[in-house]
């Protein structure tokens, strides 16, 4: 019994890393047992991450494990390494594309002990920092394929992805049953099925791929049975096959803690972001980010401020929910006890005099402390969430280990 892991088998505009696991698994001989899929995002800002930034694992059992190395010895040469090295053009500046660089990686037995998988998923890691695995195969890949074997698995949630035939891969229109989606919505349990602001589904990439749709749950029950609905829809598609993943999405698991500053400066800039400078930096409100970026733009100095988020750079916080800790104290003029018109300053230390009058007041602010202010945490539409990113809704929940 052991855990193969694998990565980086795709590009921007074809392939996929689940479906490779797939067809390995359907080629498999009947005696060696598939046990638990694992789909695991990684660290988001990595350099040669892959279009999903997710690899995935999965345990097999066997008794002749030379023949299991045999076979993905096999399958590495046959299938993986002709991948080595392609590229898409893409038009979209915002997501650079590097060469595919495939990894696999087989352990004998998980390591008990190893901080590799936070590691690769909160900051740049190397394979030589990896629990050395039984076997490896290929180049970069191999550091994620890793990190999805090692992952200790709190907080997960469960993805059903289908794959669709391969005639279809080269079309962005996929056909899946619109009544089957409503009743997948509705079922206890799922999450990030529909945006409910546009109501446009949210379970299909966009791109040219072998994916139909990939639909996601808190148990593997319910997702096992969001996917029979969606794969038996009238409307939906013949699907090549499909299979339940446990996954670290919607764990936070990218996030060590919260940080807390005090507004110095807000600048919105091109289509709403709003950048918030603290004492720990900027801390950035991004275009898509909805209910953030609203809640930035109102932010004045002073303010005491909350945010979950990741550095993409030093001091440069992208910020993922936020909230107001503590409103600044608000502060006016005065007005003249006899016109009751606002005093005018008189100069630095000067006090204040009325402009009609010309009463004068050493007072020259009236100044309100605001009440304390604990306020409810902001986070993006679902449709521009990270996959990693737990809804505030789930906030107060404890974080059990499986």
């Amino acid at each position: 019994m052991g855990w193969l892991g694998l990565d980086d088998t795709d590009t921007v505009k074809e392939g996929c890393t689940t479906f490779s696991l797939h067809l390995f698994l359907n080629h498999l001989p009947p005696h060696i047992e598939v046990g638990e899929l694992r789909l695991v995002r990684l660290w988001p800002f990595a350099h040669n991450r892959t279009r999903g930034n997710a690899a995935v694992a999965v345990e097999l059992k066997t008794n002749d494990e030379k023949e299991l190395l045999n076979l993905l010895n096999l399958y590495w040469e046959q299938t993986l390494q002709p991948l080595v090295g392609k590229i898409d053009q893409t038009t979209d500046h915002q997501r650079q594309q590097t060469p595919t660089d495939p990894g696999m990686v087989w352990y004998s037995s998980i390591p008990d002990r190893s901080n590799f998988y936070l590691d690769a998923v909160r900051r740049e890691v190397r394979f030589d920092e990896a629990p050395t695995p039984t076997h490896s195969w290929g180049g970069g890949g191999r550091i994620g394929a890793a990190a999805a074997v090692v992952w200790p698995k709190r907080n997960l949630t469960w993805e059903a992805i289908a794959w669709r035939f391969e005639s279809r891969w080269n079309t962005t229109k996929r056909m899946v049953c619109e009544q089957a989606i409503t009743t997948v919505t509705g079922m206890k349990g799922m999450f990030l099925t529909r945006n409910p602001r546009s109501q446009h589904s949210l379970i299909s990439p966009r791109g040219t791929c072998p994916v139909l749709f990939g639909v996601r749950g808190r148990t593997p029950e319910i997702t096992t049975a969001a996917a029979k609905v969606l794969v038996e829809g009238p409307g939906t598609e013949d699907v090549l096959g499909w299979r339940v993943f446990a996954t670290n999405q919607a764990s936070d698991d990218h996030l060590e803690r919260s940080i807390i500053g005090t507004v110095e400066s807000v600048e919105v800039l091109a289509r709403g972001t709003t950048v918030i400078t603290t004492e720990h930096g900027q801390w950035i409100a991004f275009a898509e980010s909805g209910d953030v970026k609203l809640m930035a733009q109102g932010l004045v100095n002073g303010d005491q401020i909350e945010a979950f988020g990741l550095f993409a750079e030093a001091n440069v916080l992208h910020i993922e929910k936020l909230r107001t800790v503590q409103k600044a104290p608000t502060r006016w003029r005065p007005k003249c006890s006899v016109c009751q018109r606002t005093m005018k300053s008189m100069g630095q230390d000067q006090g204040v005099r009325c402009p009609v009058c010309k009463q004068r007041q050493t007072q020259a602010w009236i100044v309100s402390q605001p009440e304390n202010h604990d306020g409810a945490w902001v986070q993006p539409p679902p449709d521009a969430r990270r996959h990693l990113a737990r809804p505030i809704e789930w906030l107060d929940e404890p974080m059990d280990a499986a």
